[in-house]
């Protein structure tokens, strides 16, 4: 037998034998599982981030491992068994790359997102934006949502088009902040983040990526202060702005 079936087959095994002799195991629900699948998911997205290869292996196996625990759910409920997981998404795969498995000749990468959204409509979609999931974080969801608008032609043609309109957009926030109307400020910001989502596309940046970097470079950079401070016998509380702003320049500097 090939090794990787070998080892894939002895993985369902450990999970039936979990599932059925393991007290908590046999407790799970798809209910109780869907929180924990989505922590697994942000610590794979966290060494993705990290460029950390061994965790990115360690979580993958987590997130396979939870792949399996449905399936066996599934065919508990009498719902679908792991082999119509697999048979499924290979005939997808199949069916949505004619361009490899079929005689449709594509160009680049634009023409196959194309096609895979007009493939999709055909197989009972109702909108292009209904595969973007609505428990998606909101910046995630922004970036998706307009990737799928693309594929149809609603798009901008020139980046200084989607400048022009983050510029537009700032402009009305700040009259909405001049109004002190809580329910229009937080509709135009909202506004400003999705245009900037836009023109983040539109550069080549990836917003949630980008942000989340930020996110790290700012924890690294105040825990810094922080551990500064005790140095100095001080906790950030007691500090003065100003005695902040030196270990925050210090921090950068680092």
């Amino acid at each position: 037998m090939n090794p990787l079936a070998s080892s894939f087959l002895q993985l369902v095994t450990i999970m039936d034998e979990l599932r059925e002799q393991c007290p908590w195991d046999k407790k799970q629900t798809i209910d109780t599982l869907r929180s924990m699948t989505i922590e697994e998911t942000y610590e794979l997205a966290d060494a993705i981030t990290n460029k950390d290869w061994n965790g990115i292996r360690e979580e993958l196996g987590d997130v396979l491992l939870h792949i399996l625990f449905y399936a066996r759910i599934g065919k508990e409920e009498n719902k679908f068994q792991l082999q119509e997981v697999i048979d499924g998404i290979a005939k997808k795969l199949i069916d949505r790359h004619p361009h490899i498995y079929g005689d449709v000749k594509v160009e680049n990468e634009e023409d196959v997102k194309r096609n895979w959204e007009k493939l999709k409509l055909k197989e009972g979609k109702t909108s292009v934006l209904s595969g973007v999931p609505v428990s998606l974080p909101a910046l995630v969801k922004a970036t998706r949502m307009q990737v799928k608008a693309k594929q149809v032609g609603f798009e901008w043609k020139e980046t200084n088009e989607v400048w022009n309109k983050v510029e537009e957009e700032i402009g009305e926030l700040k009259e909405a902040v001049a109004s002190s109307d809580v329910s229009k400020m937080e509709d135009e910001f909202g506004d400003v983040l999705f245009s900037l989502v836009n023109y983040a596309r539109f550069i080549g940046v990836d917003p949630e990526s980008a942000l989340e970097k930020t996110n790290l470079k700012f924890r690294t950079r105040f825990m810094y202060m922080e551990a500064q401070a005790l140095v100095q016998g001080k906790n950030l509380g007691d500090m003065t702005l100003s005695d902040m702003d030196v270990l925050w320049n210090e921090a950068k500097t680092k």
